[in-house]
């Protein structure tokens, strides 16, 4: 009888310690390059605001801004595409542990950036360590996850970039408050986040002691069967049709992604600096305002963040149960209509508190996508550099898609009443989910098909 049999057992029983370890140590790797990632996005503008001496609301400052953001994610593509491959052939768990060095590092000497174009530069090379990361904790985690907790732990790999997301937020708002305390200087606090940014350097030492390479790469290490280079990573990926196909499904579904995120959705923060100025200056004096905006911003970032943790993790269980290709159609869809709806109708904090967690529901619920659908696709060989080449492909989409909401903001727009040329190039941005939603209906399923090792 039915009632008779066993009730499946838990995913997360089936995990041992040490693969708690690896994933501890992983999913803290990509938790930090969040944080490290999101403190640039909470105090770009005040950071090229100070060292410019301009205000922030200048549309140089945001054309800069967004600048600086393109060449973050052109950093983190070209580390990515190198981080994947050389991982595959030299060593997933040694090179993350390089990565996560090299970010905490370029953090602290951010800190003590003194012009823009310093701060533009060592953004550049944060992004080399950035773009590793993903491709190498996917990696690494496929591999040592139990069959049945696989799909959960990298949803939930996903789940801790929200956390570092919100964890950022709540540096800020601290730092924030020890800054109207008058602990510290206001025009500081970027220093003082940047420097916040460099203790990872605790988990770089942790990582160098602790992970190991996976059993996989190390049989096919011990077979003779890995890349025998960087470069032919690269060759051998491409010459496999199978590979080949679904690396160019991936790339194209992820690039929809990552531009939606970093070239649409990123710059929500900057409308919401131009519309909680003017909501408040109403009632309020320049200084009360500035204040008043800072921590308004971060709770509605927190909020958004909250909303893309349940994105992320509900798009883990719609996966499982409707499949792959159908969960990113929807949210590609989804993304579209509240992303738009949000750019053309926010007009208050209180829009803020709840378009911001639905749009990133959905944003950041494709992302989760990315960490399940982008290992299934690629054999053991080239597993990280076919993650890595398709995530970070994406990115340099991103860097083009933000170079081209400057243009449009500074240029096809400029001539309109702030915010609406921040408003309406978002808006003409957001037709990349509907390329996303028609991609993967052509895409292959993974959905039941066992990983090729």
């Amino acid at each position: 009888m039915a009632s008779d049999r066993p009730k499946p057992m838990p995913w997360w029983q089936a995990v041992t310690a040490r693969q708690w370890l690896v994933f501890s140590i992983t999913s803290a790797a990509w938790l930090f390059d969040i944080l490290e990632q999101r403190i640039f996005s909470l105090v770009r503008i005040p950071a090229l605001s100070a060292l410019m001496g301009l205000p922030g609301g200048d549309l140089q400052v945001q054309g800069t801004a967004k600048v600086a953001t393109a060449l973050m994610l052109m950093g983190c593509g070209v580390g990515g595409l190198a981080g994947g491959a050389l991982g595959d052939r030299y060593g997933r768990a040694r090179l993350l542990t390089c990565s996560i060095t090299l970010y905490a590092i370029c953090n602290a000497l951010t800190a003590m950036a003194q012009t823009a174009d310093q701060l533009v530069a060592l953004l550049f090379v944060s992004g080399l360590s950035f773009g590793a990361v993903f491709g190498l904790a996917v990696a690494i985690i496929t591999e040592t996850a139990p069959p049945a907790a696989r799909l959960a732990m990298l949803a939930l790999l996903q789940v801790m970039s929200a956390v570092g997301n919100v964890l950022a937020a709540v540096i800020k708002l601290q730092v924030d408050a020890l800054a109207v305390a008058g602990i510290i200087d206001m025009t500081n606090v970027w220093r003082v986040m940047f420097l916040i940014g460099a203790t990872p350097i605790v988990l770089a030492v942790i990582s160098a002691l602790k992970l190991r390479e996976t059993e996989t790469w190390l049989r096919l290490k011990q077979k003779g069967e890995l890349p025998k280079s960087a470069v032919n990573a690269y060759v051998e990926l491409f010459r496999l049709p199978t590979d080949r196909r679904n690396l160019y499904f991936g790339t194209a579904i992820s690039a929809s992604g990552i531009v939606g995120l970093w070239a649409i959705g990123e710059y929500a923060v900057d409308l919401q600096d131009v519309i909680f100025t003017n909501y408040y200056l109403t009632d309020h004096a320049a200084a009360a305002t500035k204040i008043l905006v800072a921590q308004t911003k971060n709770w509605a970032y927190i909020l958004q963040m909250i909303g893309g943790g349940l994105g992320m993790a509900s798009f883990g269980w719609a996966a499982e149960r409707f499949g792959r290709r159908p969960t990113f159609i929807a949210t590609f869809l989804a993304s579209f209509v509240t992303t738009a709806f949000a750019y053309w109708r926010m007009q208050s904090p209180g829009d803020a508190y709840w378009m911001m967690p639905l749009m990133y529901f959905f944003q950041l619920g494709a992302l989760a996508g990315f960490s399940i659908y982008l290992p299934e696709l690629f054999s053991a060989r080239f597993r990280s550099t076919g993650v890595s080449f398709a995530y970070n492909l994406g990115r340099f989409a991103a860097a083009g898609g933000s170079f081209f909401s400057a243009l449009m903001t500074t240029r096809v727009f400029a001539g309109l009443e702030s915010p609406l040329p921040l408003r309406y190039s978002a808006i003409v941005m957001c037709s990349i989910f509907l390329f996303g939603a028609v991609t993967s209906y052509f895409a292959p399923e993974t959905k039941g098909v066992p990983l090729r090792d």
